[in-house]
């Protein structure tokens, strides 16, 4: 199974979701590939999560996470023992995410949200101080992040398999080109 975590105000239609869902539906294992819209609450996404993956076996399991979801993906997988791989990770979203305090938007429509207060200290409650068993991760960053410092993606993730991508973007435009590699490690093929 791989469960695919979207980061703040994105959804399952973000670039990265879909083109993750395509790819899974052309070798015809769209069954194995969840990608649920999660809520703004933090606890709330977390059981999102956990009551998706509930019976799953954590050897048979791989979370994708992309910016908060990455954050996400790394306290399930922590929890789980299972494999993850993060893509442009935030690393300390609680400092991050404290200025969008408020009601906003998603970014695939015009829905609106509330970000409240008590999700930064929910953030908080997730916090680690660092990962465990670094092979169970693979980290995606960019140098080109304009959101998140990839810098401390590197030294959160150290001794886990890295990919830098020079230059792209916070959303790493270039994500479709990377789907061998991704599959290949939430199978199992790569460590």
């Amino acid at each position: 199974m791989i469960l695919y975590l979207h980061g703040f105000r994105s959804s399952p239609s973000s670039f990265k979701a879909r083109v993750m869902q395509a790819h899974m539906d052309q070798l015809g294992r769209s069954a194995e590939f969840h990608s649920p819209a999660l809520s703004p609450s933090p606890a709330e996404a977390i059981a999102q999560a956990q009551a998706i993956i509930a019976d799953t076996a954590p050897e048979q399991l791989t979370i994708i996470g992309s910016s908060l979801g990455g954050f996400y993906a790394t306290w399930l997988a922590e929890q789980y023992g299972c494999r993850a791989v993060v893509v442009n990770p935030a690393v300390k979203p609680p400092r991050e995410l404290e200025s969008y305090v408020g009601v906003t938007t998603y970014y695939h429509s015009d829905q609106v949200f509330e970000f409240k207060a008590e999700y930064v200290d929910q953030l908080r409650a997730l916090a680690i101080s660092g990962i465990t068993r670094p092979e169970r991760y693979f980290l995606m960053a960019a140098t080109g992040d304009e959101v998140l410092d990839y810098r401390e993606m590197i030294s959160f993730y150290a001794g886990a398999r890295q990919l830098i991508i020079e230059g792209s973007d916070h959303g790493i435009a270039e994500f479709a080109d990377h789907l061998d590699l991704v599959l290949d490690y939430c199978d199992g093929r790569s460590a």
